[in-house]
């Protein structure tokens, strides 16, 4: 199924949820909505469900506009935050439930439900309660139940923010595999960017109730067209430092507190005509060298694979990824090495990309 949103607006008097949302799905897409809490990407997912109706703008599944249509007749599968199991149900009646309200034969829906279970993992789990379930059996069951109308939309509402860590990161292998295995369109609300660059074919980072871009993972971390997209994609989030660029002898020049670096000349001539500029740099592009800018370690991190620095260089505040081995200690003086053939560029007063 394609979804399509046109102009997609929710108020509530002079609260608004949405605005002027504008996103096109293709058909067996995993699309997820990322942003922070109160950005407006759930009450687009639930305005997409028909739990809330448009104050603005059309929605439209395969060319047909549902807007009036009721939730039911969507043909949508959905899974909460909360799971929503009915906690009297057996772990069978509940995956059964949405077959039972359609009247579905018994030897029939004992079928189904068997099949979708076994396929989730949870075959050998029928006859026990949520209370009798850890939270990622709850998942599964919950996701069972929204797979089993075998429905054309899965819409998906921050599914693992209740799991722990190792969960999350078994489950949303889980999950992307059987929407790949199912082909089923999905949108997936999340705030975690990790989530949504790993899982999604293209993400829609939201911000104030507005889409800032709708694009591939590798796109939006590679080329963000806003400060917003570059600081919230990417972990550990990336480095934002206030600096003038010159030009000198033909070549260009970034300069700001302590900092003096050469700028590759594809970038220095797209913001010639704005030498104030926010220069963003991811911590993997700074290393630790025997020449560049000096500062002072203020805070290590200990990673596992790498330690996150936070070097000061003067008031200026930037983090750095390094090997554990060089036994890097805070109030060390290190030199920075910034690898500017990555460097992002931005606009101060508009916050947009110089660049993209």
């Amino acid at each position: 199924m394609k979804v399509e949103l046109t102009n997609l607006t929710k108020r509530w008097g002079d609260v608004v949820g949405a605005e002027g949302i504008d996103l096109s799905t293709k058909d067996g897409e995993f699309v997820a909505f990322l942003g922070p809490s109160g950005c407006g990407k759930t009450t687009t997912l639930l305005m997409i469900a028909g739990i809330y109706k448009p104050t603005v703008g059309e929605i439209l599944f395969d060319d047909r506009v549902v807007n009036t249509v009721p939730p039911k007749d969507r043909n949508i599968g959905m899974v909460f935050q909360s799971y929503a199991l009915y906690p009297h149900m057996t772990v069978f009646q509940n995956i059964g439930y949405p077959l039972k309200l359609q009247k579905v034969p018994k030897d029939e829906l004992q079928k189904h439900v068997q099949r979708v279970a076994d396929m989730m993992g949870i075959g050998h789990l029928m006859d026990r309660k949520p209370a009798q379930l850890s939270g990622g059996q709850q998942q599964r069951v919950a996701l069972g139940r929204a797979l089993i109308k075998e429905p054309q939309l899965l819409l998906f509402d921050e599914p693992l923010s209740n799991l722990d860590a190792r969960l999350r990161l078994s489950m949303r292998s889980e999950i992307k595999r059987l929407q790949m295995d199912l082909g089923i369109t999905s949108i997936y609300v999340t705030h975690d960017q990790i989530e949504a660059m790993t899982m999604a074919d293209r993400v829609a980072v939201m911000k104030d109730g507005h889409l800032q871009a709708f694009a591939p993972p590798d796109e939006l971390y590679d080329h963000p067209k806003t400060l917003f997209i570059a600081g919230f994609v990417g972990n550990p989030p990336m480095n934002f430092i206030e600096v003038e660029v010159k030009q000198e002898n033909g070549s260009y020049q970034v300069l700001g507190p302590g900092i003096h670096l050469d700028l590759p000349a594809d970038r220095g001539e797209k913001v010639a005509r704005s030498s104030k500029v926010i220069m963003g740099i991811r911590p993997e592009d700074i290393s630790l060298a025997d020449t560049g800018v000096k500062g002072e370690v203020y805070l290590i991190e200990p990673l596992g694979r790498d330690d996150l620095l936070d070097v000061r260089i003067g008031e200026t505040a930037v983090r750095v990824l390094a090997d554990p081995a060089l036994g890097v200690r805070m109030r060390d003086t290190v030199t920075l090495h910034f690898n500017t053939d990555t460097a992002q560029l931005f606009d101060p007063d508009t916050e947009q990309s110089l660049l993209w």
